[in-house]
């Protein structure tokens, strides 16, 4: 063996150094230059772009400019009007059309028509869907028809078209709403008659979290509630509408369906099968969807993409096999062409049947365009067809670019064709020589690894944006739960779907909770793995647009430009890792508050609602259970409030009592009350009036005075909004009066 001595190693070591940037540069498969002038860098990064433009990459950028114009009109502070977007998409197009001979201008053009345009399908979008909402708690009786209803662990939650509502102008009475009740012998078209405690859909727990109330008024909801007392079947005073009769037979449908896969499956394995089937997830349980986070598979209990395409593929299968068998069929039919457009109906009944929430369509459009691709003998997975999907998704459901679902599914899609396209240009390995029974299970082992972790690295920058949670092993239970969640239980959905007007289902179901609760038990084992979940503090969303940026560009580009990604990733880590966390937080009813105590863990002080406070503290960071007895260490509290120090030594005051409120007015630095309070107040007040008008509020303790940040601050004159009544002033009795009650707190039960 030969040895080498400290300066042969040093020369070993310059050689390598010297060589890195031409290894770099094959690498990267860009002529980066050798020099750092900035003329042979402005040649080369003119001459990578030029590729793009050759290979027709540009395209895959409108639905970027698109997302752009949608997001301006959702940071709009009030409702704007159609006619200013409509003219700017005119003038940019025309002026497109204009500069069409220089190509530079015209593409500016043209991505300033696409982001005009996606501010004209949110305008468009809001205005046609405007709907009442309610204005204030209500409690009276609601007449309606059910629409909907999902069993859930406890009673049924279900969507009433109303008919009637006692105690609200017509003009103002909400068209649909939201309800849960325990009673479990009701059946959607009946037309009932209840007593019911309604609410407005409720605005985000803190500034800046999910809005909740947006998602309410886009999906129609004008209140949401739960009925009290006993359910009454009344006579219905019109016609069942036929939208809404075809409504009712489709969810008729798959309560029966859901029902008979449940118990076929048993228990949560059988709740489990039931929702891959139906979309009905109410079944399932809270631990099981621990359990399925903490793995990191909660994505397989929601109808999406993965589904989609899963029953999609095994009709494709199943359709072009049988065609097959036909001598006839196989030489001269377009046997692939009818597999795809069997695919497309078997796809799209799929949609129908399992509820066609957002989410669903949104997957079912990108599985139509990528079929619609065999069709006209196009590749069915490629960046382009993503595009298309994305452009239509945006002009039909604008209001999806907010959510979750569209993020974290488009994210996942293009990083996977980003992959597959670089991996389409490897050179063959090792493997390609392996025999038979080797080759094919080491391509599924490294397939499902790798797809994996470009997909989980896609999503977590949304995952904690919106969660604030982070499942490092969720790669280990994705590996061990797809293949049969792909081989077993999506193949025996399709079966038993298929034999279920037969009677001959039983098994398929059988089988598909078997491999269902196979599935449970491996979330269940990595869901036990200490720290399987881990709680990140909540980042702004300008760190979310950058990650986004990072993942676009490097997505959508295949020459060396893609690398500039990471710029922006940089960005995006960097205001991620150092976000600015609210010292107090304000319960939007006054039900209660949580202060940063002296030692800088969040104190408790109140009773807010079990979700809430949980938003709460994941945000902050915290990984401690809203039950935690821990919360309330650090509040001094009696039967009339709390007070609570900061680590600053000012002092936070809760109060329910209009006496201890007199008292902590003069011995707090901020008081929080539940209460209407118009007497002067020394320290600085947040009372009943100040979030009915604000909503949710936060506060930083700077230095010498309090920086103060709104729920509604943004959105208050948007139609989502909730229509807030006026700051009730209440005249300061002379005595001590009985503590005012508050309003109910918001259910929001109803919107989980």
């Amino acid at each position: 063996m030969l040895s080498y001595g400290p300066e042969q190693r040093r020369s070993r070591v310059r050689a390598a150094a010297l060589a890195l940037p031409a290894r770099l540069r094959r690498a990267a498969g860009f002529p980066w230059p050798a020099s750092l002038s900035l003329q042979d860098w402005g040649c080369r990064l003119r001459h990578a772009l030029e590729t793009e433009i050759e290979r027709r990459r540009l395209f895959n950028w409108l639905p970027v400019c698109m997302g752009a114009g949608v997001l301006l009109y959702f940071l709009a502070d009030r409702e704007p009007g159609l006619a200013a977007p409509l003219a700017g998409l005119v003038l940019c197009a025309l002026a497109a059309l204009l500069l069409r001979q220089r190509r530079a201008a015209m593409a500016v053009c043209i991505a300033a028509t696409a982001a005009f345009a996606g501010f004209a399908a949110a305008t468009w979008r809001t205005a046609g869907i405007a709907a009442p909402t309610l204005a204030r708690n209500h409690v009276g009786k609601l007449t309606g028809f059910i629409e909907a209803l999902e069993q859930r662990e406890k009673g049924v939650r279900i969507v009433i078209q109303v008919t009637d509502l006692p105690g609200i102008d017509p003009a103002q009475r909400p068209r649909r709403v939201r309800v849960t009740t325990p009673v479990t012998t009701l059946k959607p078209g009946d037309h009932i008659s209840a007593t019911a405690r309604l609410l407005p859909p409720p605005g985000p727990a803190r500034p800046g979290g999910y809005d909740f109330a947006r998602d309410a008024f886009f999906q129609g909801i004008g209140a949401v509630g739960n009925i009290a007392g006993k359910i009454a079947l009344a006579p219905a005073p019109i016609p069942m509408p036929r939208r809404l009769a075809w409504a009712v037979a489709i969810d008729q449908a798959r309560n029966a369906l859901t029902e008979r896969i449940a118990t076929s499956g048993g228990g949560q394995a059988g709740a489990m099968a039931a929702a891959l089937v139906t979309g009905k997830r109410g079944l399932i349980s809270e631990q099981t969807n621990n359990d399925l986070r903490a793995a990191g598979i909660y994505h397989i209990v929601s109808i999406s993409g993965l589904h989609m395409v899963l029953a999609a593929g095994t009709i494709f299968w199943l359709a072009r096999a049988l065609l097959a068998l036909s001598q006839t069929a196989a030489l001269y039919w377009p046997v692939k062409k009818l597999a795809a457009l069997a695919a497309m109906a078997g796809a799209t009944a799929y949609c129908v049947f399992s509820g066609a929430e957002v989410a669903t369509v949104r997957s079912l459009i990108m599985t139509l365009v990528m079929l619609g691709a065999i069709l006209v003998d196009r590749p069915a997975l490629s960046m382009r067809n993503l595009a298309l999907a994305a452009i239509i998704v945006l002009l039909r459901e604008p209001e999806a670019l907010l959510g979750p679902s569209f993020q974290m599914s488009f994210g996942a899609v293009a990083a996977l064709i980003a992959f597959a396209e670089r991996w389409q240009e490897r050179a063959p390995d090792a493997a390609a020589t392996w025999p038979w029974p080797l080759r094919p299970l080491w391509l599924s082992a490294v397939g499902i690894l790798t797809t994996t972790m470009v997909a989980t690295a896609a999503t977590a920058p949304y995952g904690v944006f919106h969660f604030q949670t982070f499942n490092p092993f969720g790669l280990l239970g994705n590996a061990l739960a797809l293949p049969f969640v792909s081989l077993i239980v999506m193949p025996a959905a399709v079966f038993g779907v298929l034999a279920y007007p037969f009677g001959l289902d039983w098994p398929a179901w059988a089988l598909m909770g078997w491999a269902s609760g196979l599935v449970l038990q491996l979330a269940h084992w990595v869901a036990g793995i200490d720290r399987s979940t881990i709680v990140l503090p909540a980042f702004g969303p300008l760190a979310l647009i950058l990650f986004s940026l990072s993942l676009l560009w490097l997505t959508l580009w295949t020459t060396a430009l893609r690398f500039l990604a990471a710029l922006p990733l940089v960005g995006g880590l960097a205001l991620a890792s150092a976000p600015s966390r609210p010292d107090i937080l304000i319960e939007r009813d006054g039900s209660g508050v949580l202060v940063r105590g002296p030692e800088g863990k969040m104190v408790l002080a109140g009773k807010p609602s079990r979700f809430v406070l949980t938003q709460w503290l994941h945000a902050d960071g915290d990984s401690r259970s809203p039950d935690d007895a821990a919360l309330r260490d650090g509040a001094a509290c009696d039967a009339r409030g709390c007070v609570i120090r900061l680590p600053d030594g000012r002092s936070v005051a809760y109060t329910r009592d209009r006496i201890a409120l007199v008292e902590d007015c003069q011995r707090a630095d901020l008081v929080v009350t539940s209460l209407y309070w118009t007497a002067p107040c020394a320290a600085r007040l947040i009372d009943r009036s100040a979030l009915i008008r604000d909503g949710a509020t936060a506060y930083h303790a700077a230095r010498g005075g309090w920086r103060a940040y709104t729920a509604d601050e943004v959105t208050r004159l948007r139609p989502w909004t909730r229509a807030r009544p006026e700051p009730r002033p209440v005249p300061e009795p002379a005595t001590a009066p009985a503590p005012t009650p508050a309003e109910p707190a918001q259910d929001l039960e109803a919107l989980q």
